[in-house]
């Protein structure tokens, strides 16, 4: 294998390689011998194929294979002898072969950037800490009491009224004719819930416990079921009872329907959730602090294609939502399209540039994942879903799954690594002020400019 670098242009380079006839030949020549004692032909038994034979029937695929693997092989070893770090898998290209000439071929890629870290040492940073309070705790307490929602039945004769809870019989048709799934008996329904097509719980306000109602409403028109979808229907409607909800009290009994011993119990479990919950927002403001640092710190040049290919992530995020939504760039981003784009490539490549330096302080400093740190990072995500035990055991029994968390485990160990380097102050707030978004203080300053 001859290596020729054709191209050495910032961080792209291009290689240009040789592979003689006689290698390719040679490689070519193994593979049909390998394949004369195994392969099986009418007329042959199995491993007694003449080669002349093999070699006549099953040349062309084999060159096919062997060139190949000659080019996956020797593109390896041409970049390990290099000793670039690619950024990104190389494009290959077949540059010229003949029958019986030499193979040649170029690369194309992108290397890692060098990147000349220096001392921390001088790295400040300013932590916001808050612990929870009465009020933060009893507003907590008021959230859980209002989502427990249980009703009464109403025993005068009124109006039903929005948030009351209607218990219906219905029957759904469109042209006249029932439809699939659109027939119901004892569903409970809250008004202004919006559980049903829109317009349906509106009509069904002012109505009393015995009355029956016509409900005609359109299908939207990006309705699920596509052979509803921005279709009339009409739905005959039988209130057979009229729930009023309960007011919510803060009490032992709340505290027992939410699996707690006591008011006083769940009082202290809300009280450890919410500085726990107060704990992570203030590490993930610490450690944007520390992005921000490094990136004033940090200007060196980044893999465009690197660049594009999170740029084409997180535009892909914003085109979805737009269409979504049915809205308009300037609705979901402040902004026109283009100017959009501006702005958005340069956070790609803000967070390029932070990725690759996070992981070059990972590097340099010896920090690794184990499989102990994915199996944590799995049962952190596990816990976010309704069956976890579930989830955790397809982790456990499909170890190559757990891969996907590696990268930001590897991430925040290394961000653990920076706090320890750095000079930590703990700066005392308000949980207020501990929950509020930089983000409204940026905006307040830019309009306030």
């Amino acid at each position: 294998m001859q290596v020729t670098e054709t191209l050495s242009e910032g961080l792209k380079r291009e290689l240009k390689v040789v592979i003689p006839a006689n290698d390719l030949n040679a490689a070519v020549e193994r593979r049909l011998v390998q394949m004369s004692k195994t392969v099986k032909l009418k007329g042959f038994r199995p491993g007694k194929v003449p080669l002349a034979v093999v070699r006549q029937r099953f040349h062309g695929a084999v060159l096919s294979e062997v060139i190949e693997k000659q080019i996956q092989d020797n593109s390896a070893k041409a970049i390990a002898d290099s000793k670039v770090r690619p950024a990104t898998q190389p494009t290959v290209e077949i540059t010229r072969y003949d029958s019986g000439k030499d193979l040649e071929f170029k690369m194309g890629f992108e290397i890692l950037p060098a990147v000349e870290l220096g001392s921390f040492s001088d790295l400040a940073l300013s932590r916001e800490v808050a612990e929870p309070g009465d009020a933060e705790i009893e507003a907590a307490l008021q959230r859980v009491a209002d989502s427990d929602r249980r009703y009464r039945k109403v025993e005068e004769a009124r109006a039903a009224a929005s948030g009351d809870q209607c218990v219906i019989d219905f029957e759904g048709s469109i042209e006249g004719k029932l439809f699939e799934g659109g027939t119901a008996s004892d569903f409970e329904l809250v008004l202004g819930s919006g559980a049903l097509i829109p317009g349906f719980e509106d009509q069904l306000v002012g109505a009393k416990a015995g009355d029956a109602r016509t409900v005609n409403v359109r299908f939207p028109a990006d309705y699920q079921a596509k052979e509803y979808a921005g279709k009339d229907a009409s739905f005959a409607v039988t209130v057979k009872e009229l729930r009023e909800r309960e007011p919510s009290q803060i009490d032992d009994e709340l505290a027992k329907r939410f699996k707690h011993e006591s008011l006083e119990a769940m009082r202290k479990a809300v009280r450890e959730r919410l500085a726990h919950d107060y704990q992570n927002v203030s590490r993930a403001k610490l450690k944007r602090e520390l992005l921000d640092e490094l990136a004033r710190r940090y200007d060196f040049q980044v893999p465009a294609s690197m660049v594009e290919q999170e740029f084409e992530q997180i535009w892909g995020q914003i085109k979805a939502e737009v269409e979504r939504n049915k809205s308009s760039f300037e609705a979901v981003i402040g902004k026109a399209e283009e100017a959009g784009k501006v702005e958005y490539r340069q956070i790609a490549e803000r967070r390029v540039r932070l990725g690759l330096l996070l992981a070059e302080i990972g590097r340099q400093n010896g920090i690794t994942v184990e499989r102990e740190d994915l199996l944590q990072a799995a049962m952190q995500s596990a816990g976010a879903f309704a069956q976890p035990k579930q989830v955790l055991d397809f982790y456990r029994n499909n170890p190559n799954a757990l891969d996907r968390f590696r990268a930001p485990v590897f991430e925040e160990k290394t961000v653990d690594y920076m706090f320890k380097q750095a000079k930590v102050t703990d700066k005392p707030v308000s949980p207020a002020e501990l929950l509020k978004d930089p983000d409204d203080d940026e905006a307040e300053g830019a309009s306030g400019a």
